[in-house]
C-alpha cells in the first residue's frame, strides 16, 4: 500500500518551516495571516504552506484558513 508523503523543512537561521503535501508545481500566496502562506497550484487547490518566525510559537497556536 503506497502513502502519501509530506515533506517538511525548518531553516533555523531563517526561523522559517515549510510542509509541502504535494511536489506539483505551484506558487506562494498570502493567506490572512502575514506570517503564513499558502502553496497553491494554477487551480487554487492547496499544495502546502510555509511559516514564518516559528520559533516565537510558544504559547498560542497559530491557526490560519488554507
Amino acid at each position: 500500500m503506497a502513502r502519501d508523503r509530506v515533506r517538511i523543512w525548518y531553516d533555523s537561521k531563517a526561523d522559517y518551516l515549510e510542509v509541502i503535501f504535494d511536489q506539483r508545481p505551484g506558487f506562494f500566496r498570502e493567506t490572512s495571516n502575514d506570517r503564513v502562506m499558502e502553496k497553491v497550484d494554477q487551480d487554487g487547490n492547496v499544495l502546502g504552506f510555509s511559516v514564518l518566525g516559528v520559533s516565537t510559537l510558544k504559547e498560542l497556536p497559530l491557526e490560519v484558513a488554507l
